[in-house]
């Protein structure tokens, strides 16, 4: 009897890294390839040789271009990984702007430390080059969204539309007749830029992402929150730090606060955005027109509105103007980008205020402003935390427990397996329970690394 072994090699009792590789008889398929983020322990993982041949890798296939699912894709190939990568073109131009810019930050956070001696390594070295990152490129391989593409002649995958980003999707994949189907990240029902998430109406196997398995998103007004802080921001001539994901969530605020402006709610106050990965994003929604709702005059008249940083000097500049203004920068959770920048100059001020708008994995920045922390460390040095802290929860890219309910519901059959991935232990516990009870499916929660072999 021949199997399909499946190696949970990330997001496997944790959010971040996802990668699922199937051994099969005739191919080996990855499913993403992300980067470990959050708390040291986990990072560290990133930068050991994943326990399998990565050479016997024939494919990996990608739900989105999001750095948690293809950040790791450079040292894939470094390893020795010679086949194709695979993604909707929207979510391979996301990817190339993603492993570009990470690079970018990789080269100068370990030449930053190197120079200013705050690292353990000597020297420091980065997780990858940009010329890592350019190799990487030229496995990419762009298809269609909806239509079956045969890998061999029992092997076939197709991806389809799931919000969340542009380009995201779930795969199917219908190994030798059983389907396994990845729901990547699943996007939210009343999503502004993006269409509602399609459904599987079957699954054998059933891997099924977990962040907010146990919470359900509250209903608040993002708007009423970004005027109010506004007008506080102006009223305490002091800036409000809106640390953003530069792929939807930025171009999401960037839509609201257009909005809010044009009717009137919120006066004219400087917006800048200083995400050169944002920046670079806008270009991607530009060329995909039918993966997203706004109209081309709509998303152009946005742009104009806003102060679009273009370099480090402008920056510096930002910090250094006095009056009040509103930023947003990458990156989302704190963990690298512009708005450390701003952070490490601006977070000892009481007239500041930080904004969190996503999710904050455990370890990151993001998680320890949410927490409290009296001080946060940029580049190997303590700031005290003055700044007012808020959060908007309900901006989230991700299905909340009841959208996750609402994307399985119309799975016709029983799955033979439902794996929950890419959640904390508290959500996957929650989320696990919820499943049971609604469909009486038998769930389970893999470790990391954990092997799981099925007969075919």
């Amino acid at each position: 009897m021949e199997s399909i072994k499946i190696h949970f090699l990330g997001a496997a009792g944790t959010v971040t890294g996802s990668k699922y590789l199937l051994e099969t008889p005739q191919q080996n398929i990855l499913i993403d390839c992300g980067m470990f983020q959050g708390l040291k322990e986990l990072r560290e993982k990133n930068w050991e040789h994943l326990p399998i041949d990565v050479a016997s890798i024939d494919v990996v296939l990608l739900t989105h271009g999001h750095l948690d699912h293809t950040g790791y894709l450079p040292r894939l190939v470094k390893q020795g990984f010679r086949g194709k990568i695979i993604g909707t073109a929207p979510t391979l131009a996301i990817t190339k702007i993603i492993l570009l810019d990470s690079a970018k930050i990789h080269e100068e956070e370990a030449q930053r430390a190197n120079e200013e001696g705050y690292s353990k390594h000597h020297p420091a070295q980065p997780f990858y080059t940009i010329k890592e990152a350019e190799v990487t490129l030229g496995f990419f391989q762009q298809k269609e969204k909806e239509q079956w593409h045969s890998l061999t002649e029992d092997i076939s995958y197709r991806f389809l539309y799931n919000g969340h980003i542009i380009g995201a999707t779930f795969i199917e994949l219908n190994l030798f007749g059983k389907l396994f189907v990845f729901s990547g990240d699943i996007g939210r029902e009343s999503d502004l830029l993006l269409f509602p998430p399609e459904r599987p109406t079957r699954a054998d196997y059933l891997f099924i992402e977990s962040t907010y398995g146990n919470k359900l998103h509250p209903a608040e007004s993002v708007s009423e929150k970004l005027v109010a802080l506004i007008s506080q921001t102006i009223h305490q001539r002091g800036a409000l730090i809106i640390p953003s994901f530069a792929v939807e969530r930025l171009q999401t605020l960037m839509f609201i606060l257009w909005k809010l402006y044009n009717e009137n709610r919120i006066p004219n106050i400087p917006i800048f955005i200083d995400s050169p990965m944002g920046n670079n994003v806008l270009s991607v929604f530009e060329s995909f027109p039918d993966w997203h709702k706004i109209p081309p005059k709509d998303f152009s008249a946005m742009q104009r509105r806003m102060n679009i940083i273009t370099s480090y000097k402008e920056t510096w500049e930002t910090i250094d103007n006095p009056q009040p203004k509103v930023v947003i920068a990458g990156s989302g959770m704190v963990t690298g980008g512009r708005v450390l920048t701003y952070l490490q100059q601006l977070i000892d001020k009481p007239e500041t205020a930080v904004l969190l708008v996503g999710y904050q994995a455990e370890g990151t920045r993001g998680r320890q402003l949410l927490e409290g922390a009296h001080e946060l460390k940029f580049f190997g040095k303590y700031r005290e935390v003055k700044a007012q802290i808020h959060h908007i929860e309900s901006l989230s890219a991700h299905a909340d427990q009841q959208g996750l309910l609402d994307w399985t519901s119309h799975i016709k059959n029983n799955p033979e397996d439902v794996f929950l991935v890419h959640g904390e232990a508290t959500a996957q516990d929650a989320l696990r329970v919820k499943f049971m009870d609604t469909y009486g499916w038998k769930v389970q929660i893999p470790k990391l690394y954990e092997i799981v072999e099925i007969e075919i």
